[in-house]
């Protein structure tokens, strides 16, 4: 065997070795990954025996363009940039189980998406805000996400043509309700609380029919 070939052998090891050890290091912490079996194996969580109940996510992220861009989101070679991007992040939502593996295939009751400019101290660009909602077993976290992920990734695909370095960045889970765990606020996290009640109830923003202003909360 050649020297080349023993040394890829050895790497591969270090690597497996290296994995290895840190599942095991992290099966006994708190809480587990809840997508590995006892093995540190991949699989699908089965939520068969939690509780039915009304889940609500929201989610943001921001694609970076200039100024000028921005002003031309609704006059563009493709057309308007923002209502095909609204539309691709509900689409996208509906999609989540077939884009993300072990994601579980959820009834949405409610999509929405925004696509709105940043505000003045975050510099030029625009904001893209989802909020999900479900009845069910499993949150609508991965849901929220996507969203925001496919409203971006179309948003650029509308603005390349005049604008290829956009930028799409800080796609992230801003809350979650429902569900064992309860209530969990990003705002609220940063600022050092637990992710407990209080704030503002994810439960009515859900159904005010607006997503809450996130474009500038820790940004």
């Amino acid at each position: 065997m050649s020297s080349r070939s023993t040394s890829g052998l050895e790497s591969v090891k270090v690597v497996r070795d290296f994995v290895h050890a840190d599942y095991d290091s992290t099966v006994s912490a708190e809480p587990p990954f809840s997508h590995l079996d006892a093995a540190g194996r991949a699989s699908m969580v089965d939520v068969s025996d939690k509780p039915v109940t009304r889940r609500v996510a929201e989610a943001s992220c921001r694609v970076v363009m200039s100024a000028e861009t921005v002003g031309r989101l609704g006059k563009l070679p493709k057309g308007d940039a923002v209502a095909v991007a609204r539309l691709a992040g509900i689409q996208g939502a509906k999609r989540t189980a077939e884009l993300v593996p072990l994601a579980h295939p959820l009834a949405l009751d409610q999509v929405e998406v925004e696509v709105e400019p940043l505000g003045a101290g975050d510099g030029p660009g625009v904001a893209v805000r989802s909020r999900v909602v479900t009845v069910g077993r499993t949150g609508a976290e991965m849901e929220a996400l996507v969203a925001c992920a496919t409203a971006a990734l179309a948003l650029y695909d509308m603005v390349k043509a005049v604008e290829r370095g956009a930028v799409v960045t800080d796609l992230r889970l801003e809350a979650k309700s429902g569900g064992r765990s309860g209530e969990w606020r990003r705002d609220e996290t940063v600022a050092g609380g637990s992710g407990g009640s209080g704030g503002r109830d994810v439960e009515a923003d859900a159904g005010s029919g607006t997503l809450p202003d996130r474009s500038g909360s820790g940004r």
